[in-house]
């Protein structure tokens, strides 16, 4: 009767170390290509800026995106906004919303970027979900049609 077998497979060099498997359920990474993803930056300038300033950080923003091969869709400007509190001593900021595609890496230097950038007080990146970022924002309803048809 044979109680152990001391023959290695030729995977197995080792045969007090047992083989890696992967976890039941556990997903595996797999490198595709380039991962183009819907992202939405929004970025809180100081409001002290001039036009140009503005204009020029958001060029820079832009010219990033594109340079690294991602695309910057839409620019909203929101203006001038009044801050619940206090923040770097200022109580108001610029509002910019930023909707681009790119690969993480390319947000991720817009972040690093943004951080280090002196005009902009306060900015987050969001990965957006592909269900939300296929679908176009809804037309608002007609003046004088109310929404629920009657």
């Amino acid at each position: 009767m044979i109680v152990g077998s001391t023959t290695m497979t030729s995977f197995q060099s080792n045969p007090a170390v047992p083989l890696a498997r992967p976890r039941a359920g556990a997903r595996v990474r797999r490198e595709v290509g380039s991962l183009v993803r819907p992202y939405e930056v929004m970025i809180i300038l100081d409001a002290g800026l001039e036009e140009e300033a503005i204009r020029s950080v958001l060029d820079r923003v832009s010219e990033l995106i594109r340079s690294r091969g991602g695309t910057s869709l839409s620019t909203d400007r929101w203006g001038r906004r009044r801050f619940a509190y206090e923040l770097k001593h200022r109580w108001e900021g610029y509002y910019v919303v930023l909707r681009a595609e790119a690969e993480p890496a390319v947000m991720a230097e817009l972040d690093r970027f943004l951080f280090l950038a002196d005009e902009v007080l306060r900015h987050k990146v969001i990965r957006l979900p592909e269900g939300v970022a296929v679908a176009a924002p809804a037309a608002a309803p007609v003046a004088g049609v109310e929404a629920n048809g009657a």
